[in-house]
């Protein structure tokens, strides 16, 4: 914008070659850098003192390799009239052509103005310590580590160095003064459909570097939260979000991002922390939305929006035709004008949440299977076979009916079923049936995306 404004002439000559992103040119052949680096590159020649009358933006781009990229820089004089006029605005005032349709999705309202109470998920500084797979082993560990001296703690735990918000004095003495009590033991949402436990008890640079406590104790009683981010680094289609009805940490989405924690419902303040019945609770909807959405349709429910918003981040035509601006802001929900088309998505949201959080009574009968022979259930390899719709664990252990549209699909910057196994390579899978509940779980997912496509459609109408 700065720019905007001291120029009167702006000339883009976009040369990408993103590594990080892994751009592609648009035939899908190999695009490179023109140098030895993975951030992308451009030229940019900015005029200014013609006293035009109009300041103007103009925009060209080149893909291709390397040396293709030399030969036309070298071959070609700058002309104006290979470059097309942009219009750069607000909010994000990019300097590339924008995505048809953004002059309609920038005024749409974004999750935080919908949601407006969210934080980011909780920041422990030592995973390893803090969050277990199951709970006796989390108990164990928060009994052992509390009566260790500090520096016998760092050794046995292989904690390394304090960092500034994180001590191991801290954290014993948060862990003492809450009494290593049970109820102190609470699942929390650690990677998509990894579901393991972690001991909280909300105060910050505690046993917990940062708890988000202000957020994170509506999850004490009865709640639903949907996680989604802000923004990526890498070159992924958008898949970012996920519902939850537990704490969650940073990380659950992606690596390069930090995923954001999204509640449905808010609890008063309690001094002991109970947990709540949910007989007295609160939405976490901005007001005015929410008046304005119970008086313009007599039969409409508070959860509806939740569900419908969760819908509408699962079209795949929502995610493809908004990509550009979902790699840079938290997503924006446009808003059915009809209430039954509204209703319909908004069952579909529900049918999707049901299904992520594996209570939903279609995953009775499960699409995928666990066979072998033996007891062996451990992680010693991870071996897919596309052909046969198989996944190899060790020479005793499959799973079977893995398609391979179940098996490439991602959340967020994870493959999911692969990411689930790598984190317990060498290590015995506790649950094969919850794998087989998660496998199924994405194949009906995928299913009902296409079902919410034809109906997202008629929104953009």
């Amino acid at each position: 914008q700065s720019l905007m404004d001291t120029f009167d002439e702006i000339y883009i000559l976009d040369l990408h070659g993103n590594v990080k992103k892994k751009e592609k040119s648009p035939d899908g052949g190999k695009d490179e850098n023109v140098f030895d680096i993975q951030q992308g590159t451009a030229i940019i020649l900015m005029v200014k003192g013609t006293e035009v009358k109009e300041k103007k933006v103009y925009h060209q781009e080149l893909y291709g390799l390397r040396e293709e990229k030399f030969d036309w820089l070298n071959s070609k004089r700058f002309s104006s009239r290979n470059y097309k006029v942009i219009k750069p605005k607000a909010p994000f005032y990019l300097f590339h052509p924008e995505t048809k349709g953004s002059e309609y999705y920038l005024k749409w309202q974004s999750l935080p103005e919908i949601f407006p109470i969210n934080s980011v998920g909780i920041v422990t500084a030592r995973d390893s310590l803090t969050i277990k797979e199951s709970e006796q082993e989390l108990r164990n560990t928060i009994h052992q580590f509390a009566a260790l001296e500090p520096e016998m703690a760092r050794i046995a735990y292989r904690l390394g160095k304090d960092v500034r918000d994180w001590k191991i004095e801290w954290a014993q003495r948060d862990l003492k003064e809450s009494g290593l009590a049970d109820t102190n033991i609470v699942p929390i949402l650690y990677r998509p459909f990894d579901t393991r436990y972690t001991y909280y008890t909300g105060n910050s640079s505690g046993f917990h570097c940062r708890p988000r406590n202000e957020v994170m104790r509506h999850m004490r009683g009865e709640n639903l939260a949907l996680i989604t981010h802000k923004r990526e680094e890498l070159s992924l289609p958008w898949g970012h979000v996920l519902v939850t009805a537990n704490i969650s940490e940073h990380g659950v989405l992606s690596s390069k991002t930090t995923s954001y924690h999204f509640p449905l419902y808010l609890y008063p303040n309690s001094a002991k922390e109970d947990r709540w019945d949910g007989t007295q609770r609160d939405y976490n909807i901005a007001a005015k939305l929410l008046e304005r959405l119970q008086k313009q349709w007599q039969d409409f429910k508070a959860e509806q929006l939740f569900y419908y918003v969760y819908a509408i981040l699962h079209s795949k035509l929502y995610r493809e035709r908004f990509a550009q601006y979902l790699r840079l802001d938290f997503p924006r929900i446009p808003f059915a004008e009809d209430y039954e088309l509204f209703s319909k998505l908004a069952d579909y949201g529900k049918e999707l949440a049901d299904l992520h959080l594996l209570k939903s009574p279609r995953l009775n009968k499960l699409a995928v299977r666990y066979l072998g022979k033996g007891t062996n259930d451990q992680v010693d390899e991870i071996k897919y076979d596309a052909k046969k719709g198989t996944l190899r664990i060790n020479p005793d252990k499959h799973f079977e009916g893995i398609t391979p549209d179940i098996w490439n699909y991602h959340i967020g910057g994870y493959q999911v079923l692969n990411k689930y196994l790598k984190d317990r390579k060498g290590r015995t899978l506790i649950d094969p049936i919850h794998y087989c509940r998660v496998a199924s779980t994405l194949a009906l997912t995928i299913e009902l995306q296409a079902k919410i496509d034809k109906d997202f459609a008629a929104i953009l109408e």
